[in-house]
């Protein structure tokens, strides 16, 4: 039997159209963040200022005496403001519209928590290099990847994993901890498990980064992960990238790690002593159906010789255990 159930053309077209959406919806949204909090004209003993307002409370800057200038620059701030607020309403009327078919026709969906976190997250433009979902939760984004479901593929946990992934340095910029407290407030750090995050509702987030990318953390940034070897291996590739939705139907987008690397990556983490042994059982059965699927039904991720090639000896073994079983093409040695 396949391992990938294809979708429904009404399912595929209804992706199709909640993606595109979500694009225009997403860029009313940056637009809008990317406007100042607010400008007001003040007046403060008797004379009128121009204050660019930075948060609810009323925090703001002075930009100088009105004037002539000020008035034309708080008019067109006002105008585009406004402009922007309306492609947003609109844009998101016809996304939800497109979100609550989706969901009806019952397309993979992710858990609910995970929805405004990423949705932050893409909205600051950090799914653009700097993070990649990694963990269970990037099931449903390789289902729309192979256009179909995997069959008896294990539910997510209740967590969610982000790498950290950006080569730029951020030396002063707590970027993960803002997302995290523009999301929830209630987010603190774990004490005991300092790569991790938790809100009032218990909700875990947990960050995982390469050696490789560590040094591009801010040393202040919030959760601090420990540096693993094994998430260099999610780093090759080529990511994919999907807009699906949550479970209460809101839209989100994923930014995951190339199938291939992220399916093997499981496979090993299996074997592994330090693993849970609680996770070991579906780490092989998602990096064995994750496999099948990528050869069955992805095929611009090919399993071929020259993939084979690339694999370091760690991941190495586990390919050939699985191209044994599936018919694929074996490692070459070198």
């Amino acid at each position: 039997m396949p391992v990938v159930k294809p979708f429904s053309d009404e399912q595929a077209r209804t992706l199709v159209n909640l993606r595109q959406r979500y694009e225009a919806w997403i860029e009313a949204e940056r637009a809008l963040a990317a406007l100042p909090y607010d400008l007001r004209r003040k007046e403060i003993a008797g004379r009128a200022y121009l204050y660019e307002i930075h948060d609810r409370g009323g925090n703001g800057t002075s930009l100088g005496p009105w004037s002539d200038e000020k008035a034309t620059r708080w008019a067109e701030y006002r105008a585009a403001k406004a402009a922007a607020k309306h492609r947003r309403e609109t844009t998101k009327a016809v996304l939800d519209e497109s979100a609550r078919l989706a969901r009806a026709l019952r397309v993979p969906m992710v858990a609910s928590e995970a929805g405004p976190l990423l949705r932050e997250a893409d909205r600051r433009g950090l799914l653009d290099g700097a993070l990649l979902v990694v963990g269970t939760n990037t099931m449903a984004a390789y289902m729309l990847e192979a256009a179909g479901f995997i069959r008896e593929l294990p539910e997510e946990t209740a967590d969610f994993d982000l790498a950290w992934a950006e080569t730029e340095p951020h030396q002063g910029e707590q970027i993960l901890w803002q997302l995290l407290k523009a999301v929830d407030p209630t987010f603190t750090v774990n004490t005991e498990r300092t790569f991790q995050a938790r809100n009032a509702r218990a909700y875990e987030v947990e960050i995982l980064v390469a050696p490789s990318r560590l040094a591009s953390m801010a040393p202040t940034d919030r959760p601090r992960p420990v540096a693993l070897p094994e998430q260099e291996w999610l780093l090759m590739g080529r990511p994919i990238d999907q807009v699906l939705i949550c479970r209460d139907g809101s839209p989100v987008r994923i930014v995951a790690p190339d199938p291939r690397w992220f399916a093997l990556q499981k496979l090993w983490m299996a074997e592994q002593a330090k693993r849970n042994p609680l996770k070991r059982a579906k780490d092989r059965k998602q990096g064995m159906l994750l496999l099948d699927a990528v050869d069955e039904a992805m095929p611009h991720y090919p399993l071929d010789a020259g993939f084979a090639a690339t694999l370091p000896d760690e991941l190495a073994a586990h390919y050939l255990r699985w191209s044994e079983q599936r018919g694929a093409p074996a490692p070459v040695a070198w």
